[in-house]
């Protein structure tokens, strides 16, 4: 009698399942901070494209009243188009990197976004790009009237 109640405490499966549902939580933990964490880097990346857009408007603000008048040509004023791009780019948070050519703004940006689950496995951050483009365009079918009127 004694051999038959060793050998069954010897052959019982207690304890395996604390092992399959502390592994089961694991993966049900690592699935939640990928929706959650997955959820706001989508949201970061719509940022990102939106400060860029933002930031490639606010610098064709500033064309070049100057060389429009003389040459009847559209032109970025250069330092004060990348001054406005950057400063909207700082408002939000983000870094980027403005390039204006001619009559023509570039913006890339760079959105860091903090984890909010998956910090807990190492994982601090998400970082997302994006870029956008304008340039400038004339406000009517004819940009100069040859009556003398115009700019």
């Amino acid at each position: 009698m004694t051999c038959t109640t060793r050998r069954h405490v010897l052959s019982g499966d207690e304890g395996q399942v604390t092992a399959v549902v502390v592994v089961m939580v694991a993966g049900l933990f690592l699935f939640a901070g990928l929706v959650v964490d997955g959820g706001l880097a989508l949201a970061g990346k719509v940022r990102a494209a939106d400060t860029a857009q933002e930031a490639a408007r606010a610098a064709c603000q500033h064309v070049d009243l100057d060389h429009l008048r003389t040459t009847h040509q559209l032109r970025l004023d250069g330092p004060a188009a990348q001054a406005a791009a950057q400063a909207r780019i700082t408002a939000v948070g983000d870094t980027g990197r403005v390039r204006i050519t001619g009559d023509q703004a570039q913006v890339n940006v760079t959105h860091v976004q903090k984890t909010q689950v998956l910090s807990l496995v190492g994982l601090s951050s998400l970082t997302t790009r994006a870029s956008a483009t304008a340039h400038l365009e004339h406000g009517a079918t004819r940009p100069w009237d040859d009556q003398g009127g115009g700019l």
